[in-house]
Order: structure tokens, then sequence, then C-alpha cells
């Protein structure tokens, strides 16, 4: 029960700084928006405090609540040296809120544990755990900008703009994000390979296994890769871009909370 409610308390932190853009006097400046984005990290970060208690569980339902708390601790500092950024916050936080609610309902699944490794790879492991988790967080927010584009440009193009769209940042500004936060997704996402390489070598001999998530990985490397050519040689914007961000996306969820989902909870 206390984890239950310290759950719900966790996704109710992120309710109020999800709604502040749409008050009338709300900009980025105003102590308000940032005292709420503040409480909407806080919240996650106690229940990762307070649950995982310095251990690494690897269920999905702890998988998602680390997720939810860098991401939005990624986009506080995004916030912070990014001006327009902060237009992300109604999409962004009620999608974190939902993916906080799938890990209330999941977090009694059971986890499905990796064998113990050799003491030499245990840093390797670690680096490896938090690249995982930083590529997913660059991702999850760069995928929220690819949606918030495809709202813009539905709104233009249909000269009808609605509440929402007032709200987010303008297409330049949302392109500007997502492919900045590609980048980086994706150059994390080449160290992580390299670094989970490191980590079954020294585990089992060999550097990579065919399995589900380095293929993922690896094919969702080579997408980013494939997205930032294109859009640096041939100009590609707009939708066609997004596209591209959100199969990213989707190739890095299917590896990294996916395959938590199938093992801890299809397969149980």
């Amino acid at each position: 029960m206390d984890k239950l409610l310290i759950g719900l308390a966790a996704i109710a932190a992120q309710v109020p700084a999800a709604l502040l853009p749409f008050r009338r006097t709300a900009e980025r400046a105003n102590m308000a928006f940032w005292a709420l984005l503040l409480v909407a990290l806080l919240g996650p970060s106690a229940y990762v405090g307070s649950q995982l208690a310095g251990q690494w569980h690897s269920g999905l339902s702890a998988t998602l609540w680390v997720s939810v708390t860098a991401s939005v601790g990624l986009f506080l500092l995004l916030c912070v040296i990014t001006r327009e950024a902060w237009r992300l916050t109604p999409l962004l936080l009620p999608y974190l809120a939902l993916l906080s609610l799938i890990a209330v309902i999941w977090a009694h699944a059971p986890a499905h544990m990796r064998p113990p490794m050799a003491m030499n790879v245990g840093g390797w492991l670690l680096a490896h755990i938090v690249l995982s988790v930083l590529t997913y967080a660059f991702a999850t927010v760069a995928a929220v900008a690819g949606a918030a584009v495809f709202l813009q440009e539905r709104a233009l193009k249909r000269k009808r703009p609605t509440r929402l769209t007032a709200v987010l940042p303008a297409v330049a500004d949302a392109e500007f994000l997502q492919v900045r936060l590609l980048a980086a997704a994706g150059l994390v996402l080449g160290i992580d390979i390299l670094s989970g390489m490191v980590v079954e070598y020294f585990a089992t001999g060999m550097p990579i296994h065919f399995e589900h998530k380095p293929l993922l990985s690896i094919l969702a490397f080579a997408v980013i890769l494939g997205l930032l050519v294109l859009h640096h040689r041939t100009g590609m914007r707009g939708r066609s871009v997004a596209r591209l961000v959100l199969v990213a996306y989707l190739l890095l969820t299917l590896g990294y909370p996916g395959v938590k989902f199938v093992t801890d909870v299809l397969l149980a």
C-alpha cells in the first residue's frame, strides 16, 4: 500500500506543471513554472529513491520510473538552457504521467534478473545502465518535440489553431529541439552500444548476442544516423523528420521497456 500511495503521489506531482502553461499568464520566467517543474521532478525521484534503495532492479516498473525521472530531469535542464523548450510541458508531462501510471499498475510484476557478472565488469555495467537511461530520456523528449511538429503543422494546414497548439513551440523551434535532442540521443546511444558490447564480452566472451535489445538498439542507431545525414544533406524538415524521430523512439521503446514488458508481464 505504501508503494501504491507513493506512486500515485509521484503521478500527482506531475499534473500541476502540465496544466500551468495553459494559463494566460504562464511564461518561462514565471517562478511558479520552475517551482512546479521541480515538484514534478521530486515526485518520481522520491519514488525511485525510496523503492530502489540504492539497488538496481531490472523490472518493468523500476525501468519506467527511472526513465520518467531521467526524462523530467533532462527536460528541466533543457528548459534552463533553451528558451522555448518549456512549451513542450503540456505534451511531455502527461505522457510521463501515463508511463508512471503503467509503472504503478505493474509494480508487482516479477523482475527477471540478469545472472551475476564478474567483478571487473561492474563499472562497465553501471556505465551501460546510465547511458541506456540517458539515451531513452533524450529520445523521449525528442519524440515529444516531434509530436509538437505534427500538431503544429496540422493546425497550420487546417488553419484551425487549438488551445494546445497556442501553447506549444512554433514549428521551427520544435524542429530545432527534436533534431538536436535526437543527435544527442544518437551520440549517447552509440557509446551505450559499445559499453554493452564490453559488458557482453566480459560476461560471455562474445561482444554481442543477437537478442532483441541489442538488435533494436543498433537499428535505432542506424535510423537516427540516417535521419541526421538526410537532414544535413537534403534539408529534410517538418513531419518527415518527425516520423523518423518517432520510429527511432519506437525502436528504443521496444528495446528498452518493451523487452521488460514481455519478460516481466507476458512471460511471467
